[in-house]
This record gives C-alpha cells, sequence and structure tokens, in this order.
C-alpha cells in the first residue's frame, strides 16, 4: 500500500489547505526541537555550575575572594552566583548603616537574595509555557488539515455513482497524515516539558536551600562580629 501512496505524493496531492496545516506543523515541529535542545543545554549547564559554585563556596568561605573571583570572570554571572553576588553586596551595604539592626540587615539581605531567586526561576521556566502549548495544540491543529481533508474526499465524490474503496482511500491517507504531523509535533514537546520541569523544580530546590544555608551563614556572621 505504502508504495502505491508515497508519502512525498500523498503531500503534494493534498489540498492546499491541508498542505499549509502540514507546513505549519513542520515548522512548529522543528522550533519544538530547537527549543527542546536548547533548554536541555541550559538546564544541563545550570545543574554544572550548582556543583562548581557549591564546591568554591564551601571550600574556602572566603566571601570577599569569592566575590572578586565571580566579578572578574568574564562569563555572566547565573544561578546560585547571581543569588550570592546579590546578597553579599546588599549584606555589606546595610552593614555601613549604624541605624540598622542586625535583623534588619539580615531580613534585608534576604528580600534581596530572593529577588535574584525569582529572577533566575523566571529564566529557568523560559520556553516551557511554549512546550506546554505546542503539545496541547499541535494535535487539535492536526486534526483540523484531517477533517478538512477528509470533507473535501467526500464531497469530489458527491457526483460519483458508485463510490469504491480505491477512490476513497488516496484522500483519507492524505488527511491522515496531518493527525500523524499533529501527533508527531505534540509528543516530544509533553515528553520534554515534563522533564525540564522537573529539572526546574529541582535546581529551584537547591536555589532555595543555598538561599537559607547563606542566610544563617551571614546571620553567623554578622552576630559574631557585633554588628
Amino acid at each position: 500500500m505504502m508504495n502505491d501512496l508515497p508519502i512525498i505524493q500523498l503531500i503534494l496531492h493534498a489540498s492546499l489547505l491541508v498542505q499549509m496545516v502540514m507546513l505549519l506543523l513542520f515548522c512548529i515541529s522543528l522550533y519544538s526541537w530547537t527549543l527542546i535542545i536548547t533548554k536541555s543545554r541550559a538546564l544541563k549547564r545550570a545543574k554544572k555550575d550548582i556543583s562548581l559554585f557549591e564546591e568554591n563556596f564551601w571550600k574556602g568561605k572566603d566571601l570577599s575572594a569569592l566575590y572578586n573571583r565571580i566579578t572578574s570572570s568574564n562569563k555572566k554571572p547565573t544561578g546560585l552566583e547571581s543569588i550570592f553576588l546579590m546578597g553579599y553586596v546588599e549584606f555589606n551595604r546595610l552593614r555601613k548603616y549604624p541605624t540598622i539592626t542586625p535583623s534588619d540587615v539580615i531580613e534585608g539581605t534576604e528580600r534581596a537574595m530572593q529577588v535574584a531567586f525569582h529572577r533566575e526561576m523566571d529564566k529557568l521556566d523560559s520556553g516551557l509555557p511554549v512546550l506546554a502549548t505546542i503539545g496541547s495544540v499541535s494535535p487539535y491543529i492536526g486534526l483540523f488539515g484531517t477533517v478538512w481533508g477528509i470533507m473535501n474526499s467526500f464531497h469530489a465524490l458527491a457526483s460519483v455513482q458508485q463510490v469504491t474503496l480505491a477512490m476513497v482511500a488516496p484522500g483519507i491517507s492524505e488527511a491522515l497524515i496531518a493527525t500523524a504531523m499533529g501527533l508527531f509535533a505534540a509528543i516530544p514537546a509533553v515528553m520534554a516539558y515534563n522533564s525540564h520541569v522537573d529539572e526546574v523544580e529541582r535546581l529551584g530546590t537547591h536555589y532555595d536551600i543555598f538561599l537559607d544555608e547563606f542566610t544563617g551563614f551571614l546571620q553567623r556572621q554578622i552576630h559574631s562580629s557585633g554588628n
């Protein structure tokens, strides 16, 4: 059957609207795979950065040296680096005011790190709603192309007195390709979305734990120094 009706030939003989639907689904699928690969690399890099930062942070605990190392690097701070820098700068800024109590210093530092935390989480979440939309909408776009193709096939047979399966099969086959392409675009997007959401939640947990640990570290430091 496939030899009689090759996929390329079916696509070329499909109606213009069905061809446009197929082209749209092909572009959506291509964009989805680009987004999946880009996001996978970004999340992998984020996990690597977490391990490297935590190793440097807990190894020396020299905050000024760590701050200088990060700020002097050509690499833009991300993840835990960004949270650390925001907290460290705010902590030292607030300590310069003699009227501010230690608890207010810690509270202000924690708020600053929360801002950095939410910014980093927003970066990690970017692109995920698009994958969710592709996974939800693509099957319906393909189904629309299928319904339209089948409708055109039966409409063309309205003037035929005797209808055979051989007359109906090509038109239906053309239309069903749209459904297949819709599923081809949707399934990887849904699988990648679920996987990436889980990874983002794990990274967010790492960020949140470090924020609490760093807050406790600064709290001990400010009380041991007297301010």
